[in-house]
């Protein structure tokens, strides 16, 4: 039996916002990008905007460049003592939300973000994502150029999610949660992913169960969590009450069914802390990994 891949260090954002012209206490949009069909790893399934943590984005210098690093190097517990791993995984979420999405949270020297919706600033922008995206640019050189410093407290901390054993890409990926930010309008980069969408989670699971579209089980499981809150508010509140545990889909097969197995559920010896949806395990049917109730 050969050794496991190496789990890659990755971040990704749930992106909030208020729907337009809905009441009070109404669930919000999250915003979500379509990966292309080719893609190895979930090609055509709707994820939040995300990736890997590179090289670059592991800034050592943050505080000269970035807001909130002190904060960003306490948000995970076992990266406590490894603080500018931690400040990585933030720095990656926000160069990831702005190659995928268009969308940078970053401040200018008024203390607001940035906004971005008028024609020449717009070109600016766009001109600054594809060099970052190609190599040619750093996300500290953008935010140096513009005279930017990067928000690193709108990012809070959501859950920790580790790629099942018996893949052959595998990821260490943290999420966290962020509001969208007013002057600046989200558009999908047509490289990596193809279609960009603004959906409740309800909404979004409801298209994934009529099979509509493809979500991956931790995709799954963190739309259903929000699913239960009716505005940002309740969900920002929610935030620093819930566990963050380490989440490893266990691979598991019941006779000749493939399965995967989440902590909390009945045939997985790690627990979960706290309340758990009751869809605790996902089967693989007909190419997509489908949630049920044991």
């Amino acid at each position: 039996m050969t050794d496991p891949a190496p789990a890659r260090p990755a971040a990704t954002v749930v992106l909030l916002r208020d729907r337009p012209g809905a009441p009070e206490r109404t669930p919000p949009d999250i915003l979500m990008v379509r990966r292309t069909r080719g893609t190895s790893f979930f090609g055509g399934a709707f994820v939040f905007p995300g990736g890997r943590v590179d090289e670059a984005d592991r800034a050592t210098d943050a505080d000269e460049w970035c807001d909130g690093a002190d904060m960003a190097r306490t948000h995970f517990a076992d990266l406590v003592n490894r603080p500018d791993v931690g400040v990585s995984y933030h720095v990656a979420a926000m160069r990831e939300l702005f190659e995928e999405a268009g969308v940078l949270l970053a401040r200018d020297r008024t203390g607001q973000f940035i906004v971005t919706t008028d024609p020449a600033t717009r070109v600016r922008f766009d001109e600054h994502r594809h060099a970052l995206h190609s190599g040619g640019r750093s996300l500290r050189s953008i935010v140096d150029a513009e005279g930017l410093r990067l928000a690193l407290h709108a990012l809070r901390p959501l859950s920790h999610w580790v790629t099942p054993v018996i893949e052959p890409k595998r990821f260490d990926t943290r999420f966290f949660v962020a509001c969208m930010p007013d002057g600046q309008v989200p558009l999908h980069d047509s490289l990596e992913t193809t279609e960009s969408r603004w959906m409740t989670a309800a909404g979004a699971l409801d298209l994934c169960r009529r099979d509509e579209i493809v979500l991956a089980p931790p995709t799954w499981r963190t739309l259903q969590d929000l699913s239960r809150f009716d505005s940002i508010a309740a969900i920002l509140d929610w935030l620093p009450r819930q566990p963050i545990v380490r989440m490893q889909p266990m691979p598991y097969d019941i006779d000749g069914r493939k399965m995967l197995l989440l902590p909390g559920d009945p045939l997985n010896p790690e627990p979960y802390p706290g309340d758990s949806p009751p869809e605790t395990r996902f089967v693989l049917d007909e190419g997509r990994w489908r949630a049920i109730v044991p």
